[in-house]
């Protein structure tokens, strides 16, 4: 009696266990690895018989396992216990490209004030168009400066001397007039004028050309004048001049001057002059070679620019033949004369 009822309740016993066995395969093969911590499992895989487990997972059917489920629920897992495997596999599903990179950077900061738009005229009235240059020696210009008209405190008198000059034309072309003298006590003793041809050959050089009269002493006399004249270093100024003159009567002078300015207004002036002849005329008192030098200076006072009184020295020597024909005329062949006058320039 007891034997046949414990038989059935060991076969349903047998039975349930082996169920209970299947179902736990079943759930072993369902769950999630990939959620699992591998760094945290002490399991000792040679214990594991993979015979049995290999059984079961020939009658799985994968196709209708719930892949969808466990994608719904990847949000919600907690990626602190998730190896680094199951992140690298995480991340490379993501749809990079419908990330919104632009929404990381800051806005920027638009203008309220609108950008005109220029029209062709308000660029003509801007920037209107310019002129030419001109073109400078195609212009007539003039310059006149009356270096020195003063009074001379002379042995004979008082004498009136004056020395000027002037040019008309452009930059390079000119036509220079030169002109220098003195009277005493109402007579003209010397006079000369010169009208000469100039052109430049550098930016303070002049080559002239041309003739010169000399009205006094004695009877006038025309001579042919070449020459050059222009500014040398530190401002110097500086005429070189050769004359042939009639029945084959040869001269030269040599000129310069300086300005020293001791102030802006306050100017010191030296100047020089020397005079050579090729043979002697004792008509008008001259000797062959050197015949005079004059060496004069001058300290003026520019009240303004175009006009400035001054004082000075001035200091004569006639040389040679020339100091003889002075000497036999009752002369002193050396003298010192203080000057006072004016220079002006327009």
């Amino acid at each position: 009696m007891t034997t046949r009822f414990l038989r059935p309740s060991l076969t349903a016993l047998a039975v349930s266990l082996s169920m209970l066995g299947s179902g736990l395969t079943i759930a072993a093969e369902e769950m999630d690895h990939s959620a699992m911590g591998h760094g945290s499992m002490p399991m000792d895989h040679s214990k594991m018989n993979h015979g049995s487990a290999k059984e079961p997972m020939k009658g799985m059917d994968h196709s209708q396992m719930g892949h969808s489920q466990s994608q719904e629920k990847a949000p919600t897992m907690d990626h602190s216990k998730m190896g680094h495997g199951a992140m690298q596999g995480q991340m490379g599903g993501m749809d990079h490209s419908k990330m919104n990179h632009g929404s990381a950077e800051a806005p920027r900061a638009t203008s309220r004030t609108p950008i005109p738009v220029l029209t062709d005229a308000d660029r003509e009235a801007a920037f209107p168009p310019l002129p030419g240059h001109k073109v400078h020696d195609s212009a007539i210009n003039s310059f006149f400066l009356l270096d020195q008209l003063e009074y001379q405190d002379a042995d004979e008198g008082s004498t009136l001397a004056w020395d000027a000059s002037g040019w008309i034309g452009g930059d390079i072309n000119r036509l220079w007039l030169r002109s220098e003298g003195e009277r005493t006590n109402g007579v003209t003793e010397d006079a000369e004028l010169q009208a000469l041809y100039g052109r430049s050959i550098g930016p303070w050089w002049d080559v002239v050309a041309g003739v010169r009269q000399d009205f006094k002493p004695e009877s006038p006399q025309t001579w042919a004048a070449f020459g050059i004249q222009g500014m040398a270093l530190y401002a110097f100024e500086a005429e070189a001049t050769a004359f042939v003159g009639e029945n084959g009567q040869t001269a030269a002078r040599l000129e310069g001057e300086y300005d020293i300015l001791l102030t802006n207004r306050l100017i010191l002036q030296p100047t020089a002059e020397v005079n050579f002849y090729g043979k002697n005329d004792p008509e008008r008192g001259i000797g062959s070679g050197l015949a005079n030098a004059e060496v004069g200076l001058r300290l003026r006072y520019e009240i303004i620019r175009q006009f400035a009184p001054y004082i000075g020295v001035s200091w004569s020597r006639s040389f040679g033949n020339t100091a003889d024909l002075v000497r036999d005329e009752g002369e002193d062949v050396e003298e010192a004369r203080l000057v006072a006058g004016i220079r002006m320039w327009f």
